[in-house]
């Protein structure tokens, strides 16, 4: 009796043990086998590349669910503000989310403080290292609207015709640090060749028509990194640019520009939501993707260079 004994207490023993180390598998098993999940998304303001590459996101996320039977609710906010990403992070980490998604560096860098237990992927984020010091938290990863500034640089060089002495302008606004990282790549490449460049900074939009204004008077062409602040009022810059003749190049595209070497941000928003079923419908984390990069393309605005007197190269 006490051996029979002795080996029920055994068995017991066993099974529970065996419980408590499947425990994190379970939960794992248990997320993924959600027939809806909600996923809440932060984009820092409206324009037109951050609502392209929420709506990639939101597309590409979409099929996904579709093809596996499941269902996603999206929570889509405009924070409108970078010091009001925080507060649209904490309604999301109230509501417990499955996932976040922060588009442009802001939101990511809101959403990485407000939670390090539910995924937060980033999209149109260019330096993820420098934003985060080094460290990327184990629960962040995304997509990067980075491109080879060196290639950006020998392209207005070329169609510009841009010669040793001639200045370049580059406009952006102190509080991303994103940006600051741009403007001294492409100083360095430039004055390699013997271009001055000449920084136009600013910190509050009310500053930027007068600081485009002196700017156009004082250089010959005016490079504007992937800096938030400054696309969502390009077209400030654009008016005022073209008037005075002076041509803009981006790094994020769009029609203010007679050039751009960049990528497709619909195309970007779609890989981050491709992460993102991975992790809600197979049970990957963020620390098993590396941060993603896409290939830019070459766009130019035919019109505009016809206006600014560029001749555009031929294929």
């Amino acid at each position: 009796m006490k051996k029979l004994m002795a080996l029920m207490l055994c068995l017991v023993m066993v099974f529970a043990m065996a419980g408590c180390g499947n425990t994190n598998e379970t939960e794992a098993t248990d997320a993924t086998m959600a027939d809806t999940f909600t996923v809440g998304i932060c984009q820092l303001m409206v324009h037109d590349s951050l609502d392209a590459a929420t709506k990639g996101f939101v597309d590409a996320l979409t099929e996904k669910m579709d093809a596996a039977g499941k269902t996603v609710e999206f929570d889509t906010q405009v924070a409108g503000d970078a010091n009001l990403c925080t507060t649209v992070i904490n309604t999301f980490t109230a509501k417990d989310v499955d996932l976040i998604m922060a588009n442009a560096t802001p939101a990511l860098l809101a959403a990485a403080s407000a939670t390090d237990s539910i995924p937060v992927l980033g999209t149109s984020v260019t330096d993820y290292t420098d934003t985060f010091k080094g460290a990327i938290p184990s629960n962040v990863t995304g997509t990067s609207d980075a491109v080879p500034f060196d290639e950006q640089a020998k392209m207005m060089i070329d169609t510009l015709k841009l010669t040793e002495g001639d200045v370049v302008g580059v406009l952006y606004c102190t509080n991303e640090s994103n940006s600051l990282i741009q403007y001294e790549a492409v100083k360095a490449l430039f004055e390699e060749e013997g271009i001055v460049v000449n920084a136009y900074t600013f910190s509050e939009t009310t500053e930027l028509q007068a600081l485009v204004t002196k700017a156009a008077g004082e250089i010959k062409a005016l490079y504007v990194p992937s800096d938030n602040t400054v696309a969502a009022n390009d077209t400030v810059v654009g008016t005022i640019c073209n008037e005075n003749k002076v041509p803009v190049f981006t790094s994020y595209g769009g029609a203010v520009c007679y050039a751009s070497l960049a990528i497709d941000y619909y195309e970007l928003g779609r890989e981050t939501g491709l992460m993102a079923a991975e992790i809600l419908l197979n049970g990957k984390a963020a620390a098993d993707f590396e941060v993603k990069t896409l290939v830019p393309t070459v766009v130019y605005n035919n019109e505009l260079c016809e206006a600014l007197g560029i001749e555009v190269p031929e294929n």
